[in-house]
């Protein structure tokens, strides 16, 4: 018996049920970790008894951060341009950090505006992916960095050292993934194909998706070509992007008084990034004040102020972004108006 159109308008749609299930689990995580985020949340009125050179200092590494990841943007988008890529990341963040599974309406929110500013929809698509896998192979490539205080520093607890051997094996298979990707055509091919047909089941009102094969490898050429140029300027903005936020971990652990080792503190920092690569919570709310502020204790920071610092840290790298994306918004709809996304 036909469904009649009265009765396939009641059925959720499933971008409706997306975003239950994505609800669904960020509400569990939020509830897994709440009492660690309650905790940090409410040390908020310690942030005054801080010292306020140090808090300038983690602010302005963190701003210098955020600069470097739309360096690397500027460079993958190939654009000269910084306004429409500094809004549309903020926004995209903004997007990302507040909602339920919002790693795809981030990066959605973000290719939407690059387009309406003018970027190639192909080119927009192609450079966020490799700003993204740019920037997880760098956070990987953290723990390899640890290795000298795991075998030769300081006492590294036992926590810690395994958190680093695991890190290290993650970024050699990320590494193979890369070399595979960019060396070969067959996956990428077999990648395309595997997208473009979930795409068209999604899109059914839609023309079908065609050539998303031979797309992704025109811009995976057209990047690798020009990460081959940029290559020394990439690999400075990467680790100045990760660099600058660890400084930025530093110098608010500083302003508690705390002088914690340095090498110590970066096992703590490169564990916890990797913990919120899982996509529980939006921006790993909860998920990085539970581990990052558990893991300076293991790396010798008192309990009370690495949980301070981990507010101060949060502050600058989580929350202040959420209300720059807002303002970029703004600007960005002052400059380009509700222009649509180019389709070139």
């Amino acid at each position: 018996m036909p469904t009649s159109t009265g009765d396939r308008s009641q059925r959720p749609s499933k971008g409706v049920v997306r975003r239950v299930v994505a609800l669904l689990a960020t509400g569990i995580g939020l509830y897994v970790v709440l009492p660690s985020l309650v905790k940090v949340v409410g040390a908020w009125p310690k942030l005054a008894t801080l010292s306020g050179v140090w808090l300038v200092v983690a602010l302005m590494a963190e701003l210098s951060s955020f600069t470097c990841t739309f360096g690397i943007q500027r460079i993958v988008l190939r654009t000269r341009g910084w306004f429409a890529v500094v809004t549309a990341g903020l926004c995209g963040n903004a997007v990302t950090n507040t909602l339920p599974g919002g790693d795809a309406a981030g990066a959605a929110v973000q290719f939407r505006m690059l387009s309406a500013a003018g970027v190639n929809t192909d080119t927009a698509a192609g450079g966020l992916a490799a700003s993204s896998f740019l920037s997880v192979g760098g956070l990987l490539a953290l723990p390899v960095l640890t290795l000298p205080a795991v075998f030769g520093g300081p006492r590294v607890n036992h926590a810690l050292a395994v958190a680093a051997l695991v890190g290290v094996v993650g970024f050699v298979l990320y590494v193979g993934l890369g070399v595979v990707l960019l060396g070969t055509e067959r996956p990428l091919v077999a990648l395309g194909r595997a997208l473009q047909w979930l795409g068209s089941k999604l899109r059914r009102h839609r023309p079908p998706l065609v050539g998303l094969d031979k797309r992704l490898l025109v811009q995976r050429n057209e990047i690798r070509r020009e990460l081959g140029r940029e290559w020394r300027k990439v690999l400075l903005l990467v680790a100045g992007r990760l660099g600058l936020d660890y400084l930025c971990l530093l110098a608010a652990l500083r302003a508690t008084g705390s002088q914690p080792h340095p090498w110590l503190v970066l096992l703590a920092y490169s564990s916890a990034g990797v913990i919120a690569l899982l996509p529980v919570t939006p921006g790993g709310l909860g998920i990085v004040e539970a581990s990052l502020s558990g893991l300076l204790v293991l790396a010798g920071v008192g309990a009370g102020n690495a949980v301070v610092a981990t507010l101060a840290y949060r502050l600058a790298q989580y929350w202040l972004p959420i209300l720059a994306g807002g303002v970029s918004y703004w600007l960005f709809r002052r400059r380009y108006g509700m222009a649509a996304p180019s389709g070139s």
